[in-house]
């Protein structure tokens, strides 16, 4: 086959995805477990992979799985998945001198320890809810440069009061109606990034206690706050995150305004408006999509 001399390979990077884990550890009668999906991917001198068939330069993918299945066994911080992911970014930065840079992103999926008797059990769980804890840690081997972003993901929160949406701007496309109590409903999608990096401070910081943290200020915040928009509770959650943790130089959030209709039984003789309304119809689109970004002033990403 021909080569065309107007083409080149302009960026490639490959690994592998959806790498499943489970990680017990021990503790004499008392287990902890860690459920991850993993994806490692890589870059570097692999152009020739590409446009000479030469597999050479090639660290394959089934490499990649059990890198992160190994790293998984030596290590103690699997539960601690930012620290957990520089694991692996610097075990292939340092093990494949060809290769520039290696990205890994991690879900950890939930596990709650069972109460039972009243007393937590030693070594039985739950999964109550189907949020998740999600970073992403991108390794470069110029100036060993470290990039982490966390996040939090599928947190379903919903209050049947405490909203209000009135005040916005009308012309003549817009039919909505001023509103001074509705039903505020989201699917949480949070992440944040961090002003350092270098690995050596990225390590020390507490990553497991900023995840929840930034669980408990949304949640508290969705409840308390009595809400005049989405895009004013948001901006809460954001000064409060950013206030509370230093080390976090940008929080952003995508907030779907997931809708609760009055069902309408004026054909009945009923009425199920305004401050008799009690009976709603979840509607699943279109819905509102509100997201965005606070910055430290000063911080540079």
């Amino acid at each position: 086959m021909s080569s065309n001399s107007n083409v080149y390979l302009k960026h490639a990077r490959y690994g592998k995805d959806l790498v499943r884990l489970m990680r017990v550890y021990k503790e004499g009668n008392v287990q902890h477990c860690t459920e991850l999906t993993v994806r490692l991917l890589l870059e570097g001198d692999i152009e020739t992979s590409y446009t000479k068939a030469d597999n050479s330069v090639v660290v394959t993918t089934d490499t990649c799985k059990n890198t992160c299945n190994i790293v998984a066994k030596r290590s103690q911080n699997v539960d601690n998945i930012e620290v957990y992911g520089q694991e692996i970014t610097t075990h292939v930065l340092k093990q494949y001198p060809h290769l520039s840079g290696a990205f890994v992103d991690i879900i950890k999926h939930k596990w709650t320890r069972l109460i039972v008797d009243g007393k937590p059990h030693p070594h039985s769980f739950v999964r109550d809810g189907e949020d998740v804890q999600t970073t992403s840690v991108h390794h470069y081997r110029a100036g060993n440069q470290i990039n982490i972003t966390s996040g939090l993901q599928k947190l379903l929160v919903l209050k049947t009061t405490g909203s209000a949406f009135h005040g916005f701007y009308r012309d003549e496309y817009t039919t909505l109606e001023d509103t001074w109590d509705r039903i505020f409903s989201t699917a949480v999608d949070a992440k944040w990034s961090f002003t350092s990096k270098d690995g050596a401070v990225l390590r020390n910081i507490d990553f497991p206690a900023i995840h929840a943290g930034v669980r408990q200020i949304t949640c508290d915040t969705f409840a308390k706050d009595d809400s005049a928009s989405v895009q004013a509770t948001l901006y809460l959650m954001q000064q409060q995150i950013l206030a509370r943790y230093p080390s976090v130089a940008e929080v952003s959030y995508s907030l779907p305004n997931k809708h609760y209709v009055g069902v309408d039984m004026s054909k009945f003789n009923i009425d199920n408006k305004g401050k008799n309304m009690s009976v709603y119809h979840p509607q699943a689109d279109p819905s509102g999509l509100i997201t965005a970004t606070a910055a430290r002033k000063g911080a540079k990403l």
